[in-house]
Protein backbone atom coordinates (compact mmCIF):
# COMPACT_ATOMS: atom_id res chain seq x y z
CA UNK A 1 0.00 0.00 0.00
CA UNK A 2 0.92 3.53 -0.85
CA UNK A 3 0.77 6.39 0.77
CA UNK A 4 -1.72 8.00 -1.29
CA UNK A 5 -3.93 5.23 -1.04
CA UNK A 6 -4.58 5.25 2.83
CA UNK A 7 -8.00 6.47 3.92
CA UNK A 8 -7.70 5.60 7.68
CA UNK A 9 -5.16 5.49 10.45
CA UNK A 10 -4.90 1.94 9.91
CA UNK A 11 -3.61 2.13 6.68
CA UNK A 12 -0.98 4.09 8.24
CA UNK A 13 -0.63 1.98 10.92
CA UNK A 14 0.07 -1.13 7.99
CA UNK A 15 2.41 0.96 6.04
CA UNK A 16 4.80 1.81 9.26
CA UNK A 17 4.72 -1.76 10.53
CA UNK A 18 6.21 -3.16 7.00
CA UNK A 19 8.97 0.05 6.79
CA UNK A 20 9.93 -0.67 10.45
CA UNK A 21 12.42 -3.29 12.27
CA UNK A 22 10.52 -4.74 14.81
CA UNK A 23 12.19 -3.50 17.30
CA UNK A 24 11.68 0.06 16.45
CA UNK A 25 8.08 -0.64 15.32
CA UNK A 26 7.58 -2.30 18.77
CA UNK A 27 9.07 0.80 20.92
CA UNK A 28 6.18 2.60 19.23
CA UNK A 29 3.49 0.03 19.45
CA UNK A 30 4.19 -1.37 22.96
CA UNK A 31 2.51 -0.85 26.53
CA UNK A 32 3.91 -2.78 29.25
CA UNK A 33 3.30 -5.64 31.34
CA UNK A 34 0.65 -7.88 29.40
CA UNK A 35 -0.51 -4.39 27.46
CA UNK A 36 -4.43 -4.47 29.05
CA UNK A 37 -3.83 -0.80 28.88
CA UNK A 38 -3.42 -0.25 25.27
CA UNK A 39 -6.47 -2.83 25.00
CA UNK A 40 -8.70 -0.76 27.24
CA UNK A 41 -7.64 2.48 25.79
CA UNK A 42 -9.10 2.03 22.13
CA UNK A 43 -11.91 -0.60 23.96
CA UNK A 44 -13.23 2.44 25.98
CA UNK A 45 -14.44 4.03 22.53
CA UNK A 46 -15.69 0.83 21.59
CA UNK A 47 -18.39 1.01 24.31
CA UNK A 48 -20.01 4.38 23.27
CA UNK A 49 -22.44 5.33 20.64
CA UNK A 50 -23.45 8.28 18.71
CA UNK A 51 -26.91 9.50 18.68
CA UNK A 52 -27.88 11.64 15.48
CA UNK A 53 -30.48 14.50 15.21
CA UNK A 54 -32.34 14.89 11.87
CA UNK A 55 -33.63 17.61 10.11
CA UNK A 56 -31.22 19.86 10.89
CA UNK A 57 -29.41 22.11 8.51
CA UNK A 58 -25.29 20.72 8.49
CA UNK A 59 -24.99 22.14 5.30
CA UNK A 60 -21.85 24.16 7.06
CA UNK A 61 -20.09 23.02 9.56
CA UNK A 62 -17.70 24.53 12.11
CA UNK A 63 -15.24 22.12 13.96
CA UNK A 64 -12.64 25.25 15.07
CA UNK A 65 -11.64 25.39 18.94
CA UNK A 66 -9.96 27.50 21.09
CA UNK A 67 -7.90 26.78 23.70
CA UNK A 68 -5.94 28.96 26.04
CA UNK A 69 -6.68 32.18 24.11
CA UNK A 70 -5.74 30.58 20.41
CA UNK A 71 -8.38 29.25 18.09
CA UNK A 72 -7.20 26.23 16.03
CA UNK A 73 -8.71 25.01 13.13
CA UNK A 74 -9.65 21.59 15.01
CA UNK A 75 -10.36 20.26 18.21
CA UNK A 76 -6.97 17.67 18.17
CA UNK A 77 -3.73 18.24 18.42
CA UNK A 78 -0.33 15.88 18.47
CA UNK A 79 0.37 14.10 21.73
CA UNK A 80 4.20 13.90 23.11
CA UNK A 81 5.64 11.42 21.53
CA UNK A 82 10.10 11.29 21.80
CA UNK A 83 12.67 9.98 20.03
CA UNK A 84 10.67 10.67 16.64
CA UNK A 85 14.13 10.96 14.97
CA UNK A 86 14.80 7.32 15.18
CA UNK A 87 11.79 6.35 13.44
CA UNK A 88 11.98 8.78 10.46
CA UNK A 89 15.66 10.35 10.16
CA UNK A 90 14.42 13.40 7.88
CA UNK A 91 12.79 15.48 10.35
CA UNK A 92 11.91 13.61 13.24
CA UNK A 93 10.05 16.15 15.66
CA UNK A 94 9.87 19.01 13.61
CA UNK A 95 7.86 16.71 10.76
CA UNK A 96 5.12 17.30 13.68
CA UNK A 97 5.28 20.81 14.59
CA UNK A 98 5.79 21.80 10.80
CA UNK A 99 2.15 19.52 10.17
CA UNK A 100 1.04 21.12 13.06
CA UNK A 101 1.49 24.67 11.69
CA UNK A 102 0.15 23.91 8.43
CA UNK A 103 -3.07 22.73 10.04
CA UNK A 104 -3.35 24.36 12.73
CA UNK A 105 -3.24 22.61 15.57
CA UNK A 106 -1.67 22.51 18.63
CA UNK A 107 1.65 20.40 19.02
CA UNK A 108 3.34 19.33 22.47
CA UNK A 109 6.83 18.61 22.10
CA UNK A 110 7.99 15.86 24.12
CA UNK A 111 11.08 16.06 26.73
CA UNK A 112 12.44 13.38 25.31
CA UNK A 113 12.89 15.11 21.46
CA UNK A 114 15.84 14.27 19.37
CA UNK A 115 15.47 17.82 18.31
CA UNK A 116 15.05 21.06 20.59
CA UNK A 117 12.17 22.80 21.67
CA UNK A 118 14.40 26.62 19.71
CA UNK A 119 14.25 24.97 16.81
CA UNK A 120 10.24 23.30 16.75
CA UNK A 121 9.75 27.37 17.74
CA UNK A 122 11.33 28.46 14.74
CA UNK A 123 9.02 26.40 12.48
CA UNK A 124 5.68 26.84 14.32
CA UNK A 125 6.01 29.81 16.70
CA UNK A 126 2.34 29.23 17.51
CA UNK A 127 1.36 26.35 17.27
CA UNK A 128 4.06 24.84 19.61
CA UNK A 129 3.27 23.78 23.41
CA UNK A 130 6.38 21.76 25.88
CA UNK A 131 6.63 18.81 27.52
CA UNK A 132 8.01 19.02 30.79
CA UNK A 133 9.92 15.64 32.30
CA UNK A 134 11.08 17.06 35.24
CA UNK A 135 14.41 16.53 35.97
CA UNK A 136 16.14 15.61 39.51
CA UNK A 137 18.40 18.40 39.54
CA UNK A 138 15.40 21.41 39.99
CA UNK A 139 17.85 24.13 38.19
CA UNK A 140 17.62 21.88 35.33
CA UNK A 141 14.00 21.72 35.26
CA UNK A 142 14.06 25.69 36.24
CA UNK A 143 16.40 25.97 32.77
CA UNK A 144 13.86 23.95 31.00
CA UNK A 145 10.72 26.08 31.79
CA UNK A 146 12.83 29.25 31.29
CA UNK A 147 13.25 28.07 27.68
CA UNK A 148 9.93 27.52 26.79
CA UNK A 149 9.17 31.17 28.22
CA UNK A 150 11.53 33.20 26.24
CA UNK A 151 10.98 30.95 23.41
CA UNK A 152 6.70 32.07 23.54
CA UNK A 153 5.97 28.69 23.54
CA UNK A 154 2.19 28.29 23.94
CA UNK A 155 1.61 25.93 27.05
CA UNK A 156 3.48 24.18 29.37
CA UNK A 157 2.96 20.28 29.90
CA UNK A 158 4.19 18.85 33.23
CA UNK A 159 3.72 15.00 32.74
CA UNK A 160 2.95 13.76 35.85
CA UNK A 161 2.80 10.02 35.57
CA UNK A 162 6.37 8.73 35.34
CA UNK A 163 7.49 8.73 38.78
CA UNK A 164 9.32 5.56 37.78
CA UNK A 165 10.60 3.29 34.37
CA UNK A 166 7.82 1.41 33.59
CA UNK A 167 8.27 -2.63 32.87
CA UNK A 168 7.81 -2.40 29.19
CA UNK A 169 8.00 -5.99 28.29
CA UNK A 170 8.29 -5.78 24.88
CA UNK A 171 11.50 -3.98 24.82
CA UNK A 172 13.60 -6.69 27.42
CA UNK A 173 12.55 -9.34 25.01
CA UNK A 174 14.03 -7.10 21.92
CA UNK A 175 17.21 -7.15 24.04
CA UNK A 176 17.37 -3.71 24.52
CA UNK A 177 20.76 -2.85 27.14
CA UNK A 178 19.92 -1.39 30.42
CA UNK A 179 16.38 -0.93 29.65
CA UNK A 180 15.50 -0.75 33.17
CA UNK A 181 17.06 1.86 34.17
CA UNK A 182 16.96 3.86 30.41
CA UNK A 183 15.27 4.43 27.10
CA UNK A 184 15.09 3.32 23.73
CA UNK A 185 17.41 6.19 22.30
CA UNK A 186 20.13 4.85 24.95
CA UNK A 187 21.26 2.36 22.75
CA UNK A 188 20.34 0.22 20.55
CA UNK A 189 22.73 -3.40 20.93
CA UNK A 190 20.43 -5.71 19.17
CA UNK A 191 20.58 -9.74 19.46
CA UNK A 192 21.74 -12.03 16.48
CA UNK A 193 18.04 -12.49 15.84
CA UNK A 194 17.07 -8.99 15.87
CA UNK A 195 19.30 -7.76 13.79
CA UNK A 196 18.83 -10.41 10.85
CA UNK A 197 14.96 -9.09 11.41
CA UNK A 198 16.03 -5.76 11.09
CA UNK A 199 18.23 -5.83 7.77
CA UNK A 200 15.11 -6.93 6.25
CA UNK A 201 14.41 -3.21 6.33
CA UNK A 202 17.33 -1.67 4.45
CA UNK A 203 15.77 1.73 3.85
CA UNK A 204 15.68 2.28 7.64
CA UNK A 205 19.02 0.67 8.02
CA UNK A 206 20.75 2.63 5.70
CA UNK A 207 19.14 5.85 7.03
CA UNK A 208 20.17 4.28 10.27
CA UNK A 209 23.82 4.30 9.55
CA UNK A 210 24.15 7.12 6.92
CA UNK A 211 22.91 9.94 10.23
CA UNK A 212 25.09 7.94 12.66
CA UNK A 213 23.13 5.51 14.70
CA UNK A 214 20.52 6.76 17.55
CA UNK A 215 19.62 10.20 17.50
CA UNK A 216 20.38 12.83 20.32
CA UNK A 217 18.05 14.30 23.15
CA UNK A 218 18.24 18.19 21.75
CA UNK A 219 16.30 19.59 24.75
CA UNK A 220 18.23 18.06 26.69
CA UNK A 221 21.69 19.01 25.07
CA UNK A 222 22.42 22.86 26.78
CA UNK A 223 22.07 21.28 30.04
CA UNK A 224 24.75 18.18 30.00
CA UNK A 225 28.60 18.77 30.27
CA UNK A 226 30.19 21.06 27.89
CA UNK A 227 31.51 19.09 24.86
CA UNK A 228 29.11 15.89 25.50
CA UNK A 229 28.98 13.54 22.78
CA UNK A 230 25.29 12.26 21.59
CA UNK A 231 25.99 9.50 23.94
CA UNK A 232 26.77 11.30 26.76
CA UNK A 233 23.77 13.89 26.26
CA UNK A 234 21.73 10.66 26.45
CA UNK A 235 23.14 9.16 29.44
CA UNK A 236 23.21 12.65 31.35
CA UNK A 237 19.56 12.54 30.31
CA UNK A 238 18.92 8.93 31.59
CA UNK A 239 20.81 10.08 35.12
CA UNK A 240 18.29 13.24 35.83
CA UNK A 241 14.59 11.14 35.10
CA UNK A 242 12.70 10.09 36.13
CA UNK A 243 12.18 12.88 38.98
CA UNK A 244 10.79 10.47 41.56
CA UNK A 245 11.12 12.93 44.51
CA UNK A 246 8.78 15.62 42.55
CA UNK A 247 6.27 16.80 44.76
CA UNK A 248 3.15 19.42 44.37
CA UNK A 249 5.51 21.72 45.90
CA UNK A 250 7.56 21.56 42.61
CA UNK A 251 4.60 22.25 41.00
CA UNK A 252 3.81 25.66 42.78
CA UNK A 253 7.62 26.75 41.92
CA UNK A 254 6.38 25.54 37.86
CA UNK A 255 3.49 27.96 38.40
CA UNK A 256 5.69 30.64 39.48
CA UNK A 257 8.14 30.65 36.48
CA UNK A 258 6.01 29.70 33.42
CA UNK A 259 3.58 33.02 32.41
CA UNK A 260 1.29 31.07 30.02
CA UNK A 261 -0.68 28.57 30.11
CA UNK A 262 0.30 25.40 32.36
CA UNK A 263 -1.34 21.81 32.00
CA UNK A 264 -1.07 18.69 34.21
CA UNK A 265 -0.48 15.42 32.03
CA UNK A 266 -1.28 12.44 33.26
CA UNK A 267 -3.91 12.90 35.46
CA UNK A 268 -6.58 9.97 36.62
CA UNK A 269 -8.06 11.22 39.72
CA UNK A 270 -10.49 13.57 40.26
CA UNK A 271 -8.81 14.51 43.65
CA UNK A 272 -5.63 15.48 42.00
CA UNK A 273 -7.20 17.21 38.99
CA UNK A 274 -8.86 19.51 41.72
CA UNK A 275 -5.53 19.92 43.81
CA UNK A 276 -3.69 21.14 40.33
CA UNK A 277 -6.65 23.64 39.27
CA UNK A 278 -6.85 25.20 42.97
CA UNK A 279 -3.01 25.50 43.09
CA UNK A 280 -3.17 27.40 39.50
CA UNK A 281 -3.22 24.84 36.85
CA UNK A 282 -5.25 26.22 33.67
CA UNK A 283 -5.51 22.72 32.09
CA UNK A 284 -5.93 18.90 32.74
CA UNK A 285 -4.87 16.28 30.12
CA UNK A 286 -6.28 12.80 31.26
CA UNK A 287 -3.97 10.59 29.92
CA UNK A 288 -2.57 7.10 30.98
CA UNK A 289 0.35 7.81 28.88
CA UNK A 290 -1.02 5.42 26.16
CA UNK A 291 -1.01 2.68 27.93
CA UNK A 292 2.93 2.87 28.43
CA UNK A 293 3.13 3.60 32.43
CA UNK A 294 0.78 1.54 34.79
CA UNK A 295 -0.83 -1.34 33.03
CA UNK A 296 -3.53 -1.21 35.46
CA UNK A 297 -4.91 1.98 35.00
CA UNK A 298 -8.15 3.22 33.85
CA UNK A 299 -8.73 3.87 30.09
CA UNK A 300 -8.12 7.59 29.83
CA UNK A 301 -11.97 8.16 28.81
CA UNK A 302 -13.20 6.07 31.19
CA UNK A 303 -11.86 8.82 33.60
CA UNK A 304 -12.74 11.65 31.68
CA UNK A 305 -16.51 12.90 33.06
CA UNK A 306 -14.91 12.43 37.16
CA UNK A 307 -12.25 14.81 36.14
CA UNK A 308 -14.13 17.29 34.18
CA UNK A 309 -17.24 17.75 37.03
CA UNK A 310 -14.71 17.59 39.45
CA UNK A 311 -13.14 20.59 37.49
CA UNK A 312 -16.35 21.92 35.74
CA UNK A 313 -15.27 25.31 33.86
CA UNK A 314 -11.93 26.09 36.37
CA UNK A 315 -9.78 24.57 33.81
CA UNK A 316 -8.98 23.25 30.40
CA UNK A 317 -10.14 19.49 29.93
CA UNK A 318 -7.83 17.19 27.77
CA UNK A 319 -7.41 13.52 26.66
CA UNK A 320 -5.19 11.79 25.06
CA UNK A 321 -4.94 8.00 24.76
CA UNK A 322 -6.46 5.41 22.41
CA UNK A 323 -7.98 7.59 19.76
CA UNK A 324 -8.07 6.34 16.25
CA UNK A 325 -11.21 7.62 14.58
CA UNK A 326 -12.93 11.37 14.32
CA UNK A 327 -15.55 9.78 16.03
CA UNK A 328 -13.85 8.81 19.13
CA UNK A 329 -12.37 12.58 19.70
CA UNK A 330 -16.22 13.63 19.22
CA UNK A 331 -17.08 10.87 21.68
CA UNK A 332 -14.30 12.64 24.36
CA UNK A 333 -16.06 16.15 23.57
CA UNK A 334 -19.38 14.43 23.96
CA UNK A 335 -17.75 13.31 27.36
CA UNK A 336 -16.61 16.46 28.72
CA UNK A 337 -13.16 17.27 26.98
CA UNK A 338 -12.55 20.47 25.27
CA UNK A 339 -9.61 19.28 23.44
CA UNK A 340 -8.05 16.04 22.30
CA UNK A 341 -4.64 14.52 21.33
CA UNK A 342 -3.27 11.95 19.74
CA UNK A 343 0.58 10.18 19.62
CA UNK A 344 0.75 7.11 17.82
CA UNK A 345 -0.95 7.84 14.76
CA UNK A 346 1.25 10.80 13.82
CA UNK A 347 3.65 8.44 14.30
CA UNK A 348 2.60 6.18 11.48
CA UNK A 349 2.12 8.79 9.34
CA UNK A 350 5.86 10.19 9.88
CA UNK A 351 7.14 6.44 9.16
CA UNK A 352 5.01 6.30 6.55
CA UNK A 353 5.29 9.06 4.16
CA UNK A 354 7.39 11.69 6.17
CA UNK A 355 5.56 14.98 6.58
CA UNK A 356 2.93 13.99 4.07
CA UNK A 357 2.38 11.34 5.82
CA UNK A 358 1.73 13.24 9.26
CA UNK A 359 -0.68 15.81 7.09
CA UNK A 360 -2.71 12.48 5.83
CA UNK A 361 -3.48 11.67 9.51
CA UNK A 362 -4.02 15.00 10.27
CA UNK A 363 -6.67 15.26 7.40
CA UNK A 364 -8.04 12.06 8.04
CA UNK A 365 -9.10 13.25 11.54
CA UNK A 366 -10.17 16.35 10.10
CA UNK A 367 -12.18 14.97 7.96
CA UNK A 368 -13.85 12.28 9.69
CA UNK A 369 -14.80 14.70 12.17
CA UNK A 370 -16.65 16.80 9.77
CA UNK A 371 -18.35 14.18 8.24
CA UNK A 372 -19.39 12.37 11.48
CA UNK A 373 -20.64 15.71 12.69
CA UNK A 374 -23.37 15.96 9.92
CA UNK A 375 -24.02 12.72 10.09
CA UNK A 376 -25.09 13.42 13.68
CA UNK A 377 -26.90 16.66 12.81
CA UNK A 378 -24.22 18.54 15.00
CA UNK A 379 -22.84 21.69 12.80
CA UNK A 380 -20.92 23.33 15.78
CA UNK A 381 -19.05 21.41 18.15
CA UNK A 382 -20.24 23.80 20.98
CA UNK A 383 -23.76 22.01 20.55
CA UNK A 384 -21.97 18.61 21.77
CA UNK A 385 -22.42 16.68 24.83
CA UNK A 386 -24.11 13.58 26.77
CA UNK A 387 -27.45 14.45 24.41
CA UNK A 388 -25.42 13.02 21.53
CA UNK A 389 -24.27 9.79 23.08
CA UNK A 390 -26.51 6.24 22.97
CA UNK A 391 -27.54 5.23 26.26
CA UNK A 392 -29.16 1.79 27.06
CA UNK A 393 -31.47 2.41 28.83
CA UNK A 394 -33.60 4.19 26.15
CA UNK A 395 -36.14 6.44 28.27
CA UNK A 396 -32.55 8.11 29.01
CA UNK A 397 -32.29 9.55 25.44
CA UNK A 398 -35.43 11.38 25.42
Amino acid sequence: MRLDDAINIEDLHRIARRRLPRIIFDYIEGGVEDERGLQRNEAAFQQHRLLPRYLVDVSKRDQSRTAFGRTYASPFGISPTGGVALYQRRGGELLLAEAAAASNIPYIMSGGSSHSMEEAARIAPNNVWFQLYAAKDGDISDALIGRARDNGLGALVLTVDVPVHPKRERNYRNGFSRVRSGTLLESLKLKPSILAEAITHPAWVIEYLRHGGAPGLGNWTPHAPPGSSTAEVIQFGRTQTPASAQTWRDFERYRRLFPRALVVKGILNPADALRAVELGADGILVSNHGGRQLDQAPASLDALPAIRAAVGDKATVMLDSGVRRGADILIALCLGAQFVFSGRPNLYGAVAGGLPGVLKAVSIFHDEIDMVMAQIGCPSLDQLGPDFLWREDARRNL
